[in-house]
């Protein structure tokens, strides 16, 4: 086998691969790319058994073959190679280290044999539909921090994804929850959408599909079954299993009755949360929220530390209703506002009842919370 590649193709194309393979595995060959090469393309292939990742890019070569060395090891010595690089690999036999060269650098890289690399079938995918890469990555970015990553409730660990009605109005909706908080975002429903099954895609599938969303012009079109989903992305192609489990019935927890409104300035309510909480060695990093007539107080108490507080006014808070004291976890509150542009909207009942958040410049989007006791 002999071929080149452009380098900076390959460095995208290793950036995607390598983050799939797994580095730690009990099975050596997990940890490795498969490439292979026809006489114009290069194909490469990760997999964790989980999720495979095949990425095609163009090369150059008479000497078709393949071969399968460390991904993690590849992805180090193309991206350190200077910018405009040809890469030149050659193997002379199956079981030859395959070498790597590019301009005066030159290495070589042991091997393990094709035939152990595993393949991971996507199997018949009868529902197709296409998503804008900005719509798709809105629907990630909007509620993949409010995954679980706890092992006993597996069922957490990735977003749903399902068809939800409003009114008759069918929408592709994305929701994710830990128990603490939970994030829900709409979007249209696309042509083809209309019959899938409610899916819970894996945090790592989440992870490694939202590398490949960083263009805005770029159709994404999404297969899948009751058992695996598959994401293609012009020359890249993602397949995975999904999270064999049923995800709760999340609807239970949003409240539809909380009538204290709080609006206030996104910008200025992080910035004084962090600035509080800094005070806190604690994990949780409790803030205490007091809020009277346009006016919101923020608080936090160390032992250890001491006090910090902070106010904000009307010129950044809009509230008319009865006086409130509640308590929030520093970072699940700070997570929620990352979110949101502008202004934000808090729905309270009292302070031990969930509370709903929205962003006030995007009603598609919704946002609960749960209190802790300061």
């Amino acid at each position: 086998m002999k071929f080149t590649a452009d380098r900076a193709p390959l460095q995208r194309a290793l950036a995607h691969i390598h983050g799939v393979a797994e580095k730690r595995n009990t099975i050596p060959i997990l940890a490795n790319v498969l490439l292979s090469h026809d006489g114009e393309t290069l194909r490469l292939t990760a997999t964790d058994m989980e999720i495979a990742l095949v990425e095609e890019l163009p090369s150059e070569g008479d000497r078709p073959g393949a071969t399968t060395v460390p991904a993690a090891v590849l992805f180090e010595i193309v991206r350190k190679l200077p910018d405009g690089v040809r890469v030149e690999f050659e193997q002379a036999d199956e079981d030859a280290p395959l070498i790597v060269r590019a301009g005066r650098y030159e290495t070589s890289l042991n091997v393990l044999p094709v035939d152990d690399f595993p393949a991971m079938v996507a199997g018949d995918l009868p529902h197709h539909f296409t998503l804008p890469s900005g719509i798709l990555r809105n629907l990630i970015d909007r509620t993949r921090f409010a995954m679980s990553n706890e092992e006993t409730r597996y069922y957490l660990n990735g977003i749903f994804f399902h068809v939800a009605y409003e009114g008759k109005t069918p929408f592709l909706r994305a929701v994710a929850t830990d128990g603490h908080r939970l994030a829900k975002i709409d979007a249209e429903l696309p042509l083809g959408a209309k019959d899938m099954p409610g899916v819970i895609i894996p945090r790592k599938t989440v992870t490694e599909v939202r590398k490949l969303l960083d263009a805005d012009d770029v159709s994404i079109v999404i297969s899948l079954s009751e058992t695996r989903i598959q994401f293609q992305v012009g020359p890249i192609t993602l397949t995975s299993k999904l999270v064999d489990g049923t995800f709760p019935e999340y609807s239970r927890v949003i409240p539809s009755k909380n009538d204290r409104v709080l609006r206030v300035s996104r910008q200025d309510l992080a910035a004084a949360v962090g600035r509080v909480a800094a005070i806190s060695q604690e994990r949780s990093r409790p803030v205490k929220l007091t809020a009277t007539t346009n006016h919101l107080s923020l608080s936090a108490v160390s032992p250890d530390q001491g006090v910090a507080q902070e106010e904000l006014d009307e010129n950044s808070v809009t509230y008319n209703a009865a006086p409130l004291e509640i308590g929030f976890q520093a970072r699940y509150l700070t997570d929620i506002t990352d979110q949101i542009d502008v202004e934000a909207e808090f729905a309270f009942s009292d302070n031990a009842s969930p509370t709903l958040i929205r962003d006030t410049q995007a009603p598609e989007a919704l946002y609960v919370l749960m209190p802790i006791r300061v």
